[in-house]
């Protein structure tokens, strides 16, 4: 498996197409929301423009990553991302990061577009598992992991100092066989089975 193929991943609320260089400006624009830079980057990262435009437009020919850009179905707009990165073919793992601006929020933009990539790289990519790192603080998004079935698996305490306040690092993680009975739907799939 590699991950050089750049689907297209089309939901009722959005659609997930491969990056191109073009997205770097909106792509510059959603960066620039507080929410954004106080959940996503660390506080030293040094980002500019032009930076973002080869980035971009090296993200479709990246074989050990997929970046899919979030969109809006009807105009077009992007609204973020979802990449799943940190590929370690041995253990047929991923790490997962999302970002969305905010004219995505709010609408399970950011729900369906977990969902969609999580259950690309079970379904059609094979992976046994994915996990990632959000932030304590970080309520919306941990809202979101836990609604498609992502589950702490444990807390680096005051790992990071953000805005001169210690925050935690929670690791949180989905396998395969746990994505094969729910599909990104664990409380329907919790519901069916207790009756």
């Amino acid at each position: 498996m590699n991950l050089s193929a750049k689907p297209v991943l089309t939901g009722e609320k959005t659609v997930l197409r491969p990056f191109t260089a073009s997205d770097a400006d909106p792509m510059w624009q959603l960066i620039q929301d507080p929410e954004v830079v106080r959940f996503t980057f660390e506080p030293s990262t040094e980002l500019t423009l032009e930076r973002l435009r080869s980035v971009y437009g090296a993200r479709a020919t990246q074989p050990d990553r997929l970046d899919l850009a979030v969109t809006d179905p009807a105009t077009g707009e992007l609204l973020g991302e979802v990449v799943l990165f940190e590929w370690d073919p041995a253990a047929r793992s991923c790490t997962f990061r999302t970002l969305i601006g905010p004219r995505g929020r709010g609408r399970g933009i950011g729900t369906e577009a977990t969902r969609l990539i999580i259950g690309y790289g079970f379904e059609q990519l094979g992976l046994h598992r994915v996990q990632l790192e959000v932030y304590g603080n970080n309520h919306r998004a941990r809202r979101v992991y836990e609604k498609v079935g992502f589950v702490v698996e444990g807390v680096r305490r005051e790992a990071q100092l953000r805005d001169e306040e210690w925050v935690d690092e929670v690791v949180m993680g989905v396998l395969d066989r746990e994505w094969s009975v729910h599909r990104g739907y664990p409380e329907a799939a919790l519901n069916s089975t207790a009756r």
